[in-house]
């Protein structure tokens, strides 16, 4: 019998972006460009990739423009139209989602991760979904969701993707234990948050994508804090893992945290780089700023 498929995905856009201060004091770290797109696309683009039919997106205070930017702009759109900018109109359009296809909720407070996800538990409903950091860009001939989603239609179940770290960097992660092989995969044998150094099970450590079954919600509901004063969606997989299977995808690409300022702007060369249009000038210049480091 066939799995549930995953139409779902949930966006936690909630967070003050306070590493990127003071641009975030008016932009959403979501919103920052890596090259000419905001970062969220990036992410969004991934989870359509994957076959994804709803967007739900949960935000807090001054993420308003999130909104806005999933929304049509009839001021700008009637401006391109007057200019014959049908270039920048199909950009518009190609990039908007379907009408009804985004939900907005709101997380009133900063709780944590697990109680971000909570707050989308009546959009999602009673069926499995996808969780997608939107921090964390990825680039791979496959999108990673996708990768995922084809796993879990084999295995069911809780997927979590992950990627091989430095065993010496691994206490700075949440590792998983290696199982058995699934497809492009394994089956996760335990999940250790920040393990002591030396007691790692593996050095695979996951990367901020998860298919998670609907059951999580009744847990993250009555989960106490955790790390950081805040409800963890560790702490809510681990009791979801005593009676569900969780698998791993091992995602083999490239990705950027751009919640932090290094990987952020790591991520702009490296996308800069794909692009042909801006490639030479852009190489040209690498190639000059990196010849006066000596």
């Amino acid at each position: 019998m066939g799995h549930q498929k995953i139409r779902k995905a949930v966006f936690p856009v909630a967070g003050m972006g306070t590493r990127f201060l003071p641009a975030t004091k008016a932009v959403p770290k979501e919103m920052l460009t890596v090259v000419d797109k905001p970062v969220i696309q990036y992410v969004v683009d991934e989870a359509i990739e994957a076959g994804i039919e709803h967007l739900v997106f949960v935000t807090g205070r001054g993420k308003g423009v999130i909104e806005d930017y999933f929304d049509i702009q009839f001021e700008l759109e009637a401006l391109l139209k007057e200019r014959n900018k049908n270039a920048e109109l199909t950009i518009l359009s190609d990039l908007l989602p379907q009408a009804g296809m985004a939900s907005f909720t709101r997380q009133q407070a900063p709780l944590g991760l697990g109680h971000a996800v909570w707050c989308a538990r009546d959009i999602v409903g009673n069926e499995p979904f996808a969780v997608l950091l939107p921090d964390m860009i990825m680039s791979a001939e496959k999108g990673c969701l996708k990768g995922m989603v084809e796993l879990y239609e084999k295995t069911g179940g809780n997927i979590l993707a992950v990627e091989e770290c430095d065993p010496e960097q691994a206490h700075k992660y949440g590792i998983v234990g290696v199982g058995e092989t699934v497809g492009e995969g394994f089956k996760i044998t335990e999940m250790v948050e920040k393990p002591a150094k030396g007691t790692a099970p593996s050095n695979f450590f996951i990367n901020g994508r998860y298919i998670l079954q609907p059951e999580v919600f009744d847990i993250l509901e009555t989960q106490e804090r955790g790390a950081g004063n805040e409800i963890q969606l560790t702490d809510g997989m681990l009791t979801l893992a005593k009676s569900q299977e969780f698998a791993a995808y091992k995602f083999t690409g490239e990705t950027y945290d751009c919640g932090a300022k290094d990987g952020f702007i790591l991520a702009n060369v490296a996308f800069a780089l794909k692009r042909a249009d801006i490639r030479p000038t852009v190489e040209n210049g690498l190639k000059a700023l990196v010849s006066k480091l000596g």
